[in-house]
């Protein structure tokens, strides 16, 4: 059986654990096993460019220093003004950023920070800019985005067509605690850190080989 989309993962999940009485609790293994492969990835296909909501703002606003990060953020690759010539900003550690900026200082961004903003009691990942702008300057970001998550109104994803071992192993690895089938765990976890490690080595040669490269930006790849 091809393992391609949300209700084919299921089944498969129940027949490798030889269970009929799990149908409530797989779909929480599968959210498992996505926590942990975003955690744990970093591929090409997740690498996403945004120029235009980084805080729901198509440029950076004179005077305003903090920005909501885009929806399934991860990490930051790059981050840079697209001034003439490009301004690349620089990352600096919290504290460095509030040590270096930490007044109203107004000029030309050059370096950030990520941080979490947590002034409304949800903390809220934002990044911060050094200094603050002092006029609209037009920005691009690239950075690791989650993968979608899948459901029964997302039934499919690129990743999981092209790598259904990783959500198999990912999803088996975190049923046999809740199964207290602690000797199955060894099993799994070696299996989906394999899978991970040939993925990943094999998108880090992809990178370097002169491949092509996806790139998604809002609307998709490009």
């Amino acid at each position: 059986m091809a393992i391609n989309t949300y209700a084919t993962l299921q089944t498969a999940v129940a027949n490798w654990l030889d269970r009929s009485d799990l149908t409530d609790r797989i779909p929480e293994f599968i959210s498992l096993a996505e926590a942990r492969m975003n955690r744990t990835l970093r591929l090409s296909m997740m690498l996403n460019v945004d120029e235009t909501t980084l805080g729901g703002a198509a440029t950076l606003i004179g005077g305003t220093r903090d920005y909501a990060l885009p929806s399934g953020y991860l990490q930051m690759v790059d981050f840079h003004l697209r001034t003439s010539p490009i301004t690349t900003l620089s990352y600096l550690t919290p504290e460095n950023m509030n040590r270096m900026w930490a007044g109203s200082q107004g000029g030309k961004p050059l370096a950030y920070t990520i941080f979490a903003d947590n002034s409304t009691g949800t903390p809220i990942k934002k990044v911060r800019l050094g200094p603050s702008p002092a006029s609209a300057y037009d920005y691009s970001i690239m950075f690791y985005k989650k993968i979608d998550a899948l459901s029964v109104a997302n039934t499919t994803e690129q990743m999981l067509t092209d790598n259904p071992d990783i959500y198999l192993y990912g999803a088996l690895l975190e049923a046999e605690p809740f199964l207290m089938n602690d000797q199955r765990v060894q099993l799994w976890a070696t299996a989906f850190q394999e899978s991970v490690r040939a993925l990943q080595e094999q998108d880090n040669k992809d990178r370097h080989s002169g491949s092509a490269m996806r790139v998604m930006n809002t609307g998709g790849y490009y």
